[in-house]
């Protein structure tokens, strides 16, 4: 069982049950409609007091989790974060959070997140923490990345909510586990002469499905087929996903002069063991021809190595893509062979810079 009396002290949050106190803040937040009240909350201000006296706590009372107010300095509950299909036996419990819509983008979830994790492992003798958020929640994978979670897969179609199905990633902590938030690149503006390079945007796709589905871009490199504005749309979210994970970071290009889109430029597959990243770009085609893709993969580089120590920078053109070798080749990349059969079927080139090339 959970102490019913348990009170996690945080940096701004005080981590309780809710109780006879929050009458007043609970009817107010359950008439304005605001979503994020542990599940059984009530949906009309009637209920409020039953839910308060007994319905919260039933969840502690099984043994199987417990509700929490997440309350600031003042008092006044901000949030909620809950632990669930908890089983002694298997050592193994859940956690769920939410914040009102007015005190998001604050870090009070993380923070609450972190706290109750660190409680359990220090008062019970738990041994896994799952949690679990939609594909398509970036602020909720921020929470669990930033809490020190594992993202361990996707559950594809896990989830039907009112707007379809959604795809559900599944995150793990362990007793032993450092909870050391993920490495990520953080998200930088980075200038060029003629360039601005910023993060990826939705106001980008319209300039990114014409590109993408632009007739020489389709030949000469692997995105899909009948590119589409829903296709751009997707690939921002990822592109940010990914960059949460560790695991790459993205920037579209624009000029300064008129600050319209000329290229995407993106780095993937990271190491961070061995300080290593591929680089890849995708430039507009009314931006070709100007050297902006090379700039850009240039500032990029020098980011890479002079700001995170990074130590190589891989890049890959197909053999029949003389344009993407040109850009290779001016921006210093040096040629190092061919990887036979490595996309598609088709030979690729493989180039490198370290930082000495660009000294």
């Amino acid at each position: 069982m959970f102490d019913p009396d348990v009170s996690i002290a945080t940096e701004r949050l005080t981590l309780r049950p809710f109780g006879p106190q929050d009458t007043a803040r609970v009817r107010s937040i359950v008439r304005s409609g605001a979503r994020f009240l542990p599940p059984g909350a009530p949906a009309k201000p009637s209920g409020v007091d039953q839910w308060l006296s007994s319905g919260v706590h039933e969840l502690r009372r099984s043994g199987q989790g417990l509700h929490l107010a997440m309350a600031d300095a003042e008092g006044h509950v901000v949030g909620a974060i809950s632990l669930f299909k908890t089983s002694w036996s298997a050592g193994t419990t859940e956690v769920g959070y939410g914040v009102h819509p007015l005190y998001r983008s604050r870090g009070f979830a993380t923070e609450a997140v972190r706290g109750l994790v660190s409680w359990v492992f220090a008062a019970t003798r738990l041994r896994r923490i799952d949690l679990t958020a939609n594909l398509d929640n970036l602020a909720s994978l921020r929470v669990a990345l930033k809490a020190g979670f594992t993202w361990e897969g996707v559950l594809r179609d896990a989830v039907l909510d009112e707007d379809g199905t959604h795809d559900l990633v599944v995150f793990g902590l362990l007793r032993q586990d450092s909870r050391v938030p993920s490495v990520a690149l953080p998200k930088t503006e980075l200038r060029t002469p003629r360039l601005l390079l910023r993060a990826p945007s939705l106001a980008d796709v319209p300039d990114l499905a014409a590109t993408a589905a632009d007739p020489l871009t389709q030949a000469r490199t692997g995105v899909p087929r009948d590119y589409t504005q829903e296709h751009a749309r997707a690939f921002v979210d990822f592109s940010e996903r990914m960059r949460m994970k560790g695991a790459g970071i993205g920037w579209t290009v624009e000029e300064l002069e008129t600050g319209r889109f000329a290229v995407n430029v993106d780095l993937r597959d990271l190491d961070w063991s061995n300080r290593t990243a591929e680089v890849g770009y995708m430039t507009a085609p009314w931006a070709r021809g100007k050297g902006y893709a090379g700039e850009a993969v240039v500032a990029v580089a020098r980011w890479l190595f002079e700001r995170h120590g990074f130590c190589r920078l891989q890049l890959r053109a197909a053999v029949t893509n003389a344009a993407s070798q040109r850009v290779a080749e001016k921006a210093g990349f040096v040629r190092e062979g061919i990887a036979r059969s490595s996309v598609g079927g088709e030979d690729l080139i493989v180039y490198s810079l370290i930082p000495s090339d660009l000294a």
